[in-house]
């Protein structure tokens, strides 16, 4: 493939078919972790990390895997990356490791992951592959830290830990538990989509 066309690759997994809000993959951490936006940027980035080199090494193997066990074997590769992304924000970031916790192992069986090692890397080559899973990542992360910057704002009156309004404001709590979680991310979703479609109608 050309260089025009990884970067429409990278394209297509950031806005075309951003896994968060159009084909609405990996809710289970979207809705549990995007209390926050640093806590949305260290998920949607440690995805993104597994996703870039499961889908290299799914490629690179792809020709040597049995077709009957080919599922069981994208999970070992994609298990070996998550504990290596574990240990890694476990040494580096222990903060940001102890606020995902459960979510980071839990990435192991994330259906974007998945997906794209099955439908993707293995039928493609090494470069396109990278290219796919970066750009997957990068769409999940957006999608992420859109939902906690919302959350944050809205829920704590913060961004990033630093208060954005005086005293006075009233935060809604409401958005940093889980019924704001839906809340959120439905009018972000409505708000995507009508500017999605309105871009189109255009066209």
């Amino acid at each position: 493939m050309s260089e025009k066309n990884n970067l429409n690759i990278l394209k297509n997994g950031i806005t075309t078919e951003n896994p968060t809000f159009i084909q609405l993959l990996g809710m289970c951490p979207t809705l549990a972790v995007t209390t926050s936006l640093i806590n949305a940027i260290g998920m949607g980035l440690s995805a993104t990390f597994v996703l870039v080199f499961s889908n290299l090494v799914i490629s690179l193997i792809r020709n040597f895997i049995p077709s009957k066990i080919r599922i069981a074997s994208y999970i070992v590769v994609i298990a070996a990356f998550v504990s290596i992304i574990e240990m890694l924000l476990k040494a580096y970031l222990p903060s940001i490791s102890d606020a995902l916790g459960l979510f980071i192992p839990l990435i192991t069986v994330n259906c974007i992951i998945l997906a794209r090692a099955e439908s993707f890397a293995s039928k493609n080559k090494p470069v396109p592959s990278i290219f796919d899973g970066l750009g997957m990542g990068l769409g999940f992360t957006l999608g992420l830290s859109v939902l906690g910057s919302v959350r944050e704002i809205l829920g704590a009156g913060t961004l990033l830990g630093i208060s954005l309004f005086g005293k006075g404001f009233q935060p809604a709590l409401i958005f940093i538990l889980p019924p704001g979680a839906f809340l959120a991310l439905g009018i972000i979703l409505c708000l995507y989509n009508m500017i999605r479609d309105k871009k189109g109608a255009g066209k």
